[in-house]
C-alpha cells in the first residue's frame, strides 16, 4: 500500500539517480497507482507521468495496464482504451506491460495494437498461477499466441510470488524454444522463492528479472537489487550496478517509507509459505489486512484467507490478480460474514456470468444457477467488449456539462474515476487554483517539504523552468522541470 501512497515529490529526488544506473526500465505508473493519485494525493497522474519523464528521461519508463479494464475493475469500450493508451504514449511511457486477470487474450487486443500503433514496445504478459488448469504447456500457448498478436516481449507475472524454482526454468526454456522476444520474470518474495526463482529462470535464459529497492524490496514486493547483485556475484550473467547509488536510494528511501508509516506493517515484508495455499498477490495481501481492520474483521483475517481457495475454484479457477484478487478476497469476505454464498457480490456474480471474459475452468454449476436466478442474466460467450457501445463522445459530453475540460486526458480519466477527476479539476474550470500535482506544484512541495535525509531548494530560471536542486546523503543532484501548459 505505500507504493500507492507515495507522491511525486517523494519520488523526485530519487528519480534522477534511478535514471544514471543503467537499469533496463523503470515502473513508475500504471496500475492502482493512477486511482491513488487521484483518490489520495490529489494529484493529475499524466502530470506525474511527464514530470518523471522530465526527470529520468534517459531509462525507458513501463506501466501495467489492465488490458481492457485499462487501470480500473470493469470493461471500458476500445475507442476509450485506445485513447487511453495514446494518451500515455505521448506524454512518454515507453514499455506497456498488457496482462488480462483471466489471461483471456481476447481482453488483450485492442490495447496491443494500440500501443503498436503509437510505436510503443507492448509488452504481454501471462498471469502466472497454480491450478488443475493452469500448466507449463498451456502458458506456453498462450506465450506463442501473444507472439502472434505482435507483442515486443513476453512477461511472466507472478503476482503472489509461488512461482518454484524449477517451474520458473521449465517455463523459460520452453518458451526459449516456442517464441523469438525477450522475456522477463516478475515475481514477488512473499513465500521467499523470489530469488531462487530469478536464479533459476536466469539459468534458463530470461533476458530480465524485477527487482526493488529496500525497504521497499522483498515480503510482499520484489526481491532486493543488492540481495540479487549478490548472488549472482562470479555468475558471467551478473549485471554491473553502482553500488554506492544504490546504497544512496536505500538511504533515501528509508527516509520516505517513515513518512509512509501509516501505510506498512512488518508482516507485509516477512516470507510466509501459507501463500503457497492461498495465492494472494503481494499488492493485496498488504491492502487486505488494512480493509479487514477497517471492516471491524481483523480477527477474521486467516479465516478470510483459508476462504479464498474455495471461492477461486468455484469462479473457474480464476488467477487473483488485480481485479480478480479484488474480487475473490470480497466475496471470500463476505463468505466468512454472513455464510458461503449467501450473498454474491456484483462482481462476482460477473465473473460468473462472463462478463470479465473466458474463465481458465467451468464455473461451479451451484453458483452459477444462484446467480443466473439472482439476475435473471444469461452468461456472456463472446468478448465483453463487443457488447459495448464506443464511449468517448458521451464522456466527453459529461465532462462538458459538468465544466470539465474536454481533452482526451481528461475524458479517459473521467472514463474510470468521475468523482476524483471531478474533485481535481472543478477548482481550474472555475478560475481557482487546481488542486493538482501539476509539475510546477510538485517541485515546489518537494522543495519546500522535503524528505527527511534529503535537502532540496528550487530557483526558476528565465525561461520558466523549475531547476530542482537534490542532495541526497550528500551528493548533489540538479534537476530541470519545465513549465507544461
Amino acid at each position: 500500500m505505500a507504493a500507492t501512497r507515495m507522491s511525486t515529490a517523494q519520488m523526485l529526488p530519487a528519480a534522477p539517480i534511478l535514471d544514471e544506473m543503467g537499469f533496463h526500465g523503470l515502473e513508475t505508473w500504471g496500475g492502482a497507482t493512477i486511482d491513488s493519485c487521484l483518490r489520495y494525493l490529489t494529484e493529475n497522474p499524466f502530470d506525474r507521468l511527464r514530470t518523471l519523464k522530465k526527470v529520468a528521461p534517459k531509462t525507458p519508463q513501463l506501466m501495467l495496464l489492465r488490458g481492457q479494464n485499462i487501470v480500473q475493475y470493469a470493461s471500458f469500450p476500445d475507442d476509450v482504451v485506445e485513447a487511453f493508451v495514446r494518451c500515455m504514449c505521448q506524454n512518454g511511457m515507453d514499455i506497456i506491460r498488457i496482462f488480462d486477470a483471466l489471461n483471456d487474450v481476447r481482453n488483450l487486443a485492442t490495447a496491443i495494437e494500440s500501443v503498436k500503433r503509437c510505436g510503443k514496445h507492448a509488452r504481454g504478459e501471462l498471469c502466472y498461477t497454480i491450478s488443475p488448469v493452469h500448466t507449463v504447456e498451456n502458458f506456453v500457448k498462450m506465450g506463442v499466441e501473444l507472439e502472434k498478436m505482435g507483442c515486443d516481449s513476453l512477461g511472466i507475472k507472478d503476482m503472489s510470488g509461488i512461482i518454484q524454482p524449477q517451474i520458473a526454468y521449465a517455463m523459460v526454456k520452453e518458451l526459449k524454444s516456442k517464441i523469438g522476444i525477450p522475456i522477463t520474470l516478475h515475481t514477488h518474495d512473499t513465500a521467499g522463492l523470489g530469488a531462487a526463482s530469478y536464479l533459476a529462470a536466469i539459468e534458463a535464459g530470461v533476458d530480465c528479472v524485477e527487482v526493488s529497492i529496500v525497504p521497499f524490496a522483498n515480503g510482499t514486493s520484489q526481491p532486493d537489487t543488492q540481495r540479487m547483485l549478490a548472488l549472482l556475484e562470479g555468475h558471467p550473467r551478473c549485471p554491473k550496478f553502482d553500488t554506492r547509488k544504490l546504497a544512496e536510494l536505500r538511504d533515501y528511501f528509508e527516509g520516505v517509507y517513515k513518512e509512509l508509516a501509516a501505510y506498512t506493517s512488518p508482516a507485509n515484508e516477512r516470507v510466509d509459505s501459507d501463500i503457497l495455499i492461498y495465492q494472494v498477490p503481494g499488492g493485496m495481501l498488504s491492502n487486505f489486512r488494512t480493509q479487514l481492520k477497517e471492516q471491524g474483521m481483523s480477527d477474521k483475517f486467516n479465516a478470510v484467507l483459508q476462504e479464498i481457495p474455495i471461492v477461486r475454484e468455484a469462479l473457474g479457477w480464476i488467477p487473483l490478480v488485480t481485479p480478480t484478487s479484488q474480487i475473490v478476497g470480497t466475496q471470500a469476505m463476505m463468505n466468512v460474514k454472513f455464510g458461503r454464498w449467501k450473498m454474491i457480490c456484483q462482481p462476482a456474480q460477473d465473473i460468473a456470468l462472463g462478463k470479465y471474459g473466458k474463465t481458465p475452468g467451468p464455473i461451479d454449476p451451484g453458483v452459477l444457477a444462484q446467480v443466473v436466478k439472482q439476475t435473471g442474466a444469461n452468461p456472456v460467450t463472446e468478448r465483453p467488449a463487443d457488447l459495448l457501445s464506443p464511449g468517448m463522445e458521451k464522456y466527453r459530453e459529461q465532462c462538458r456539462t459538468k465544466g470539465l475540460p474536454e481533452d482526451d486526458e481528461t475524458v479517459v480519466l473521467f472514463a474510470m474515476f468521475p468523482q476524483q477527476v471531478e474533485t481535481l479539476l472543478k477548482p481550474k474550470a472555475a478560475g481557482t487554483k487546481p488542486a493538482t500535482g501539476a509539475p510546477h506544484d510538485t517541485v515546489a512541495t518537494a522543495a519546500s517539504a522535503p524528505p527527511p535525509v534529503a535537502n532540496t531548494r528550487t530557483r526558476t530560471t528565465t525561461t520558466g523552468a523549475q531547476r530542482l536542486y537534490v542532495t541526497v546523503a550528500g551528493r548533489r543532484h540538479e534537476v530541470t522541470v519545465e513549465s507544461m501548459s
